[in-house]
C-alpha cells in the first residue's frame, strides 16, 4: 500500500517580495547603508567590466601581438642567417632595439608536458604567436620575476626569447582598480558618516517617544538633524506636554470629584447613625458602604497614573511582599520567581496592580499561582488560579471601568469592577500589558509582560 499526496492541493510558493523582506535589514541605518552600498559596488562592477572588455583587454592584445611579431621576425631571421657575425648582429639589435634577449640551444627539443598557466596574458600571447609562428612553443610566466621566457621549438633547436613583462603588460589596471576601490571606500565613509549623524536624531527620537509611551519623565532634547526630524521631535514633546497637562487634570478631577462626595456621605452615615435601627437604615447604610467602596476605586484610579518616579525594583522582594498580604485571605497561594529579576518600575503603582491581579486569583479560586519567567528583553508575571474563570469572549470586556461578569463572579464580593482596569492601566503605562488566558489550573491565568 502506497500512501500518495493529493495532487488537487495547490503548493503554497512564497511571494518573491516577503522573501527579499526577510534578508533585508530592519533598521533605518541599515537600509541606508543598502541604499548607498549597493549601487556603489554595481557601478565599481559595471566599471571593471567595461575596463577588462574593453581598454585592458584592447591595450594587451595589441601589446601582446606586437611582441609575437618581433618574436617571429628574430627566430626568421636567426634561422634564415647561417653566419656568426649576423647571428650576433641579430641578437644585439633585438636585445638594443627590442628589449628581447635571445639564445639559442642547437639539438634540443621542448618538454612533452608544456607549462601550463591560466593567466589572460598567457592566453592572449599564445594567441598571437599561433597567428605569427609555424614552429611549436611554450610560454613560461614563471621564468623570473619580471620576465616572460618563451621558448620556440625550431628543426636545428630551441630558441629562447626572455621579454620584460612590461612589453605585453599595463600597469594601468592596478592603478585603474586600486583608484575606484580606494575611492569608492572613500566616499563610502564620508556618506557613511554623515548618514549616521542623520540617523541619530532619528533614534533619539524613538527613545523619547518609547520612553514617554512608558511614562518617564523626558526632558527636551536638542532638536538635530534636518527638518522634518526637527518638527517630529517638537511636536512629540509639545504631545508629552499636552498628554502630563491632561493626565494631571484629570486625576485633579476624580479627586476633587471623590473629595466632594466623601462630604455628603459622611453626613449621611452620622444621620443613619443617629436614626433607629431598621430594614431600611440597614439598606440605606448598605447603599452608603458600597458608594464609599466606589469612591474608594475612583481614588485609586486616579492614584494610578500619579507621577511616581521608576526605581530599579527587586520583583522577587515585591512579589514576596504582596504574597505575605495576600496569604492572609487564602494562604493557597505559590510564588515562583527567580532571585536577582529587578525591573525598572514604579513600585507602589505595579504593586497595586498585582496585588489586584492575585486578590482575583485568590477570591475566585480555591489556590493560585505565581510565575516569573525572563524571555529576551521581557518578563512575564503569570497568575493562574482554579476558578470558575471567564469566556473568551468576553475576557477584553472585563478591562473596560465598572464591568462585572455577574454569571461567573460572585456579585456580593466582586467590588466596582475597576481591578483590571486598573492593572492595565499601570502595566500599559510601564510599556507592557495584561491579558487573559486559559489557566492550566482549569481557571482563569492573568498574563503581566513588562519590559525589562
Amino acid at each position: 500500500m502506497t500512501n500518495t499526496a493529493p495532487s488537487s492541493l495547490p503548493s503554497r510558493r512564497v511571494p518573491l517580495r516577503l522573501r527579499f523582506k526577510h534578508v533585508l535589514p530592519r533598521s533605518l541605518f541599515g537600509r541606508t547603508l543598502l541604499i548607498i552600498v549597493v549601487p556603489t559596488l554595481l557601478t565599481l562592477a559595471a566599471a571593471t567590466f567595461v575596463f577588462f572588455d574593453r581598454h585592458w583587454y584592447t591595450v594587451t592584445n595589441r601589446l601582446t601581438a606586437g611582441v609575437a611579431g618581433e618574436i617571429a621576425t628574430v627566430v626568421d631571421l636567426m634561422r634564415n642567417s647561417r653566419d656568426p657575425d649576423s647571428l650576433a648582429y641579430i641578437v644585439h639589435l633585438a636585445d638594443t632595439k627590442m628589449n628581447l634577449y635571445v639564445t639559442f640551444a642547437p639539438g634540443q627539443t621542448l618538454p612533452d608536458k608544456a607549462m601550463k598557466n591560466l593567466s589572460p596574458v598567457r592566453e592572449l600571447l599564445r594567441r598571437a604567436l599561433n597567428e605569427r609562428l609555424s614552429y611549436p612553443f611554450d610560454i613560461d610566466l614563471r621564468h623570473t620575476q619580471e620576465v616572460i621566457a618563451v621558448r620556440v621549438e625550431a628543426p636545428e633547436g630551441v630558441y629562447t626569447v626572455l621579454v620584460p613583462e612590461r612589453r605585453i603588460y599595463t600597469p594601468t589596471t592596478e592603478v585603474f582598480i586600486a583608484w575606484m576601490v580606494g575611492s569608492s571606500i572613500l566616499l563610502s565613509t564620508i556618506a557613511l558618516v554623515f548618514m549616521r549623524n542623520q540617523v541619530r536624531p532619528v533614534r533619539r527620537l524613538a527613545d523619547a517617544a518609547e520612553a514617554i509611551g512608558k511614562g518617564r519623565e523626558v526632558p527636551w532634547f536638542k532638536l538635530e538633524g534636518a527638518s522634518e526630524v526637527r518638527q517630529a521631535g517638537a511636536a512629540l514633546m509639545v504631545m508629552r506636554d499636552r498628554l502630563k497637562r491632561q493626565i494631571t487634570q484629570r486625576t485633579a478631577m476624580l479627586a476633587g470629584v471623590s473629595h466632594d462626595l466623601r462630604t455628603p456621605l459622611t453626613r449621611m452615615r452620622l444621620q443613619l447613625e443617629l436614626m433607629p435601627e431598621t430594614d431600611e437604615t440597614r439598606e440605606l447604610g448598605s447603599d452608603v458602604d458600597e458608594m464609599e467602596a466606589m469612591l474608594n476605586a475612583y481614588l485609586a484610579f486616579a492614584r494610578g497614573e500619579e507621577a511616581e518616579p521608576e526605581a530599579s525594583v527587586d520583583l522577587a522582594e515585591l512579589l514576596d511582599e504582596i504574597a505575605a498580604s495576600a496569604r492572609r485571605q487564602n494562604p493557597a497561594l505559590i510564588v515562583n520567581v527567580p532571585a536577582g529579576t529587578f525591573v525598572m518600575m514604579r513600585r507602589q503603582a505595579m504593586k497595586r496592580c498585582l496585588t489586584n491581579l492575585i486578590g482575583n486569583a485568590l477570591r475566585y479560586g480555591k489556590r493560585a499561582e505565581v510565575n516569573v519567567a525572563l524571555r529576551d528583553t521581557i518578563v512575564d508575571i503569570v497568575v493562574d488560579d482554579d476558578g470558575p474563570g471567564i469566556a473568551a469572549d468576553k475576557r477584553e470586556d472585563m478591562f473596560r471601568p465598572f464591568t462585572r461578569l455577574e454569571e461567573s463572579r460572585n456579585p456580593a464580593t466582586g467590588g466596582v469592577g475597576l481591578g483590571l482596569t486598573i492593572a492595565r492601566d499601570i502595566a500599559r503605562f510601564h510599556g507592557g500589558d495584561v491579558a487573559l488566558e486559559n489557566s492550566p489550573l482549569g481557571g482563569l491565568r492573568a498574563r503581566v509582560w513588562l519590559p525589562v
